[in-house]
């Protein structure tokens, strides 16, 4: 399904990788042959307790959040397009699935990388940079066994198209995204627009889905906190397997807080395995009489105790306190362990809650510059500035940007220019017959001319 012409041949993927390394001169950390990619930031995250929040939101009642500015504060220092590569960060999924004959067990491996790919949403409250219209963003990972292309392919609305293959052909894991955010008083919420696309090319099988629904609770008061919820279907187009997962909001008395449930079922609708677990946490896959079977009995000892929690419950009209996190999950005889999250550094929580592989995305190596064409996110002065520390560099940085992209758009409008996508185009999904953006192919070859100027 997938256009020949997307791959190049071992031999091209070597002479980029050389020609990395030899700009780098040696200067990049190795181990064992692999490259050490940094693990914190130049400096930790800004304080938000000074800023209200209230006087900017509070006539954006029930309106999408995309027009409006925000202080820089409640940013991270990444573009969206950085953000949407952390998908990639259990890559080792995919490469399971690929690995495994039965369609069942790769439908299992499949639906835990799509779980594993929200997961360091998780205390992630921070705003990432909106993409510039044309930015875009590469990375590649000899130790994962892949590379990434992404570009803003618009602005109204705003779509982020992303491409990545594995560097030995096994899979390609593509799709466009167009989050919209609208503001409800107390959260803010994600609206998960866009259809992502899984590839194993050995199998000749192609899976599809889109993301859950993300809530940020306490936007105006009290303790930030988030979830994940709604129906996310996995479905193999190849065998007509399906995957129906069931992210849980986290109900009145906070039991089903990140809680993930749902089965496979093949193309004549039988079950063979009932998915658990938590997006923060883990999930797991069972026999489904198993899991019945361990429910009932959890439900006898629940009943009681729910009558004192009904007797407890108070409302709470200020903030939308965050229930206390339930213990771990709790695991059904016989399960299998499909993923399990990585801890996160010790200094997460002071560096934007981000992950280890997060920390890496917005590294800039020796040796990049002359290589990354000048669109790319790495070179973003206002994204660069905040990482760094300098929250006044980085306010005027964005409103520049800003004004010269809307300058730029007044521009081509006077002129009767419609803008061109460079890398992605729009078309036909194969497996959906739905419309949407496509990687062309040749950015790799690394002819940069013409790019707009948009930093």
């Amino acid at each position: 399904m997938v256009n020949e012409q997307v791959f190049y041949t071992e031999h091209r993927l070597l002479q980029d990788l050389f020609l990395l390394s030899s700009q780098n001169n040696g200067s990049v950390p190795q181990e064992n042959g692999i490259k050490k990619h940094r693990t914190s930031l130049p400096a930790a995250m800004f304080s938000r307790n000074t800023i209200s929040v209230w006087s900017i939101l509070k006539k954006c009642i029930g309106l999408e959040l995309s027009k409006i500015t925000m202080p820089i504060v409640f940013n991270e220092p990444l573009s969206f397009l950085q953000r949407i590569t952390e998908y990639m960060e259990h890559t080792y999924l995919i490469n399971r699935a690929c690995s495994l004959s039965n369609s069942i067990e790769r439908m299992q491996a499949v639906a835990a990388f799509a779980v594993s790919a929200v997961a360091s949403q998780w205390d992630r409250t921070g705003k990432p940079f909106n993409p510039l219209l044309g930015e875009t963003y590469e990375l590649t990972r000899e130790d994962q066994g892949f590379r990434l292309v992404s570009e803003q392919v618009s602005h109204h609305p705003p779509v982020s198209a992303f491409h990545a293959e594995s560097l030995v052909g096994d899979f390609v894991f593509h799709g466009s995204i167009y989050p919209k955010l609208k503001f409800w008083g107390k959260s803010v919420e994600a609206e998960p627009k866009g259809t992502i696309t899984l590839e194993l090319l050995k199998h000749n099988e192609g899976y599809t889905w889109s993301n859950p629904f993300c809530c940020v609770h306490n936007i105006i008061l009290g303790k930030l906190w988030i979830e994940q919820y709604g129906t996310v279907e996995i479905v193999n187009h190849s065998t007509g397997d399906k995957c129906v997962l069931n992210f849980k909001p986290c109900g009145m008395f906070g039991k089903e807080l990140h809680k993930v449930e749902g089965y496979i079922q093949d193309k004549s609708k039988k079950k063979h395995c009932v998915i658990y677990g938590k997006w923060t946490e883990c999930m797991w896959s069972v026999d489904p009489q198993a899991y019945e079977a361990h429910k009932k009995s959890e439900r006898k000892g629940d009943n009681k105790k729910h009558k004192n929690e009904e007797q407890e419950g108070a409302e709470n009209d200020d903030a939308d306190d965050m229930p206390d996190v339930q213990e771990t999950v709790s695991v059904v005889p016989g399960s299998t362990l499909l993923w399990r999250i990585e801890s996160r550094p010790a200094h997460s929580a002071v560096m934007y809650n981000f992950t280890n592989f997060t920390m890496s995305l917005n590294e800039l190596e020796p040796g990049m510059e002359a290589i990354l064409p000048h669109t790319d996110c790495r070179f973003r002065p206002d994204i660069r500035a905040m990482e760094n520390g300098n929250m006044d560099e980085a306010t005027k940085e964005k409103e520049r940007l800003e004004d010269k992209q809307r300058a730029a758009r007044k521009e081509r409008a006077k002129d009767e220019d419609e803008w061109s996508t460079r890398w992605f185009q729009m078309g036909t999904n194969p497996y959906t017959n739905s419309q949407g953006w496509l990687y062309t192919g040749g950015y790799f070859n690394r002819n940069y001319q013409d790019l707009p100027d948009i930093y």
